[in-house]
């Protein structure tokens, strides 16, 4: 069995393992895990939970005789079921929350069938440590420059395009699971703050500080995720360039865009339901009626004159600097897959 002390977000893979295992329970793996990493529980959430009762109400003795008991149960699983047909030059990597005994013994069992086994000291803690260092502590060494623009610009979508013409894009919202605004959220949740800073911190690691990086202006608040002050910072200091379409073409494309809110009535009602602190409640219910009727263009039409296209002036008119200006006739795929190799080519 071979020891490592992580001493950098790059030391995990410098490690070479074949599969990096985290043997934590699955609402912890759930919250944030390494990168890559798969969830091999030696105990399960409620386990986890029975384990603990019994050491802090009966003895630590028995929690341990009874934890052991269920790690070797589960243990055994794992080696019949994802393990079994791994062959003797597989190498894992093991963690737990600390390095402690769940990650010791499982990794003890695996080292004894012949596998040759790393294990991580101070378990995922020490991770979070380098995650916490790197987004916090530590100055953002890359360059930055923003895309920004009102809502329905195909920011996001004009990003992708620079990322297949080979530029270097960080892309927040794909991190963060939101599509930035209050209508933006997706089916499926949000990750965790730590889980976002995870991503963030594994996404800047593998960028090259000596290209341009490529991002997409955010407030500071990605639905409910929060951008790490060094990198807000960074992008608060960015040069911009600021994309513009005719209004026309932008609902065209938010109807596209947001697919899911027009093929769910429900969900759409409760997104249009939030913006009822900024508006009168005639103006919401005829946004409501807009919906009801299918006339999804002319909804989205109203949501960026009413709504969006005030707010982004405002916060505009408070920026220093003033942006490069890009305007769009049309938003549609080719369109954008120029104009990504006119922005590498003028900037990169």
């Amino acid at each position: 069995m071979i020891l490592h002390a992580l001493t950098s977000l790059s030391s995990v893979a410098n490690i070479g393992a074949d599969m990096i295992i985290d043997v934590r329970a699955p609402a912890e793996f759930a919250q944030d895990h390494i990168p890559g990493a798969v969830n091999l529980p030696v105990l399960s959430d409620a386990e986890r939970a029975h384990v603990g009762t019994i050491y802090t109400r009966q003895s630590p003795f028995l929690a341990r005789k009874v934890g052991a008991a269920l790690v070797a149960a589960n243990a055994a699983r794992h080696l019949q079921g994802p393990l079994a047909e791994l062959t003797g030059e597989w190498q894992p990597l093991v963690y737990c929350w600390r390095g402690g005994q769940r990650s010791n013994a499982f990794a003890t069992i695996l080292d004894q069938v012949g596998w040759r086994v790393h294990l991580v000291t101070g378990g995922y803690r020490s991770y979070r440590r380098q995650v916490s260092s790197a987004l916090y502590d530590t100055p953002l060494p890359h360059r930055i420059r923003l895309v920004d623009g009102g809502t329905g610009t195909a920011k996001t979508a004009l990003l992708h395009q620079m990322r297949a013409a080979g530029a270097q894009v960080l892309d927040l919202e794909g991190l963060a699971g939101h599509r930035g605004s209050l209508l933006g959220s997706l089916e499926v949740a949000q990750p965790s703050q730590k889980m976002f800073e995870s991503r963030l911190a594994s996404e800047l690691e593998a960028l090259d500080p000596a290209q341009l990086t490529w991002v997409e202006g955010e407030s500071s608040k990605i639905g409910a995720r929060i951008i790490p002050p060094g990198l807000w910072a960074a992008m608060c200091a960015a040069p911009r360039i600021e994309v513009s379409a005719p209004i026309g073409a932008r609902a065209a494309f938010l109807t596209t865009a947001y697919a899911d809110l027009t093929a769910d009535r429900r969900k759409l009602t409760k997104q249009i339901d939030q913006l009822s602190s900024f508006h009168a409640a005639t103006t919401i219910a005829e946004w409501h009626a807009l919906a009801e009727a299918s006339e999804w263009e002319t909804l989205a039409r109203r949501l960026m004159v009413e709504h969006y296209d005030p707010r982004y002036a405002k916060s505009q008119a408070r920026a220093e600097e003033t942006p490069e200006r890009v305007t769009l006739d049309a938003l549609d795929e080719a369109c954008l897959a120029a104009t990504a190799r006119d922005l590498i080519a003028r900037f990169s």
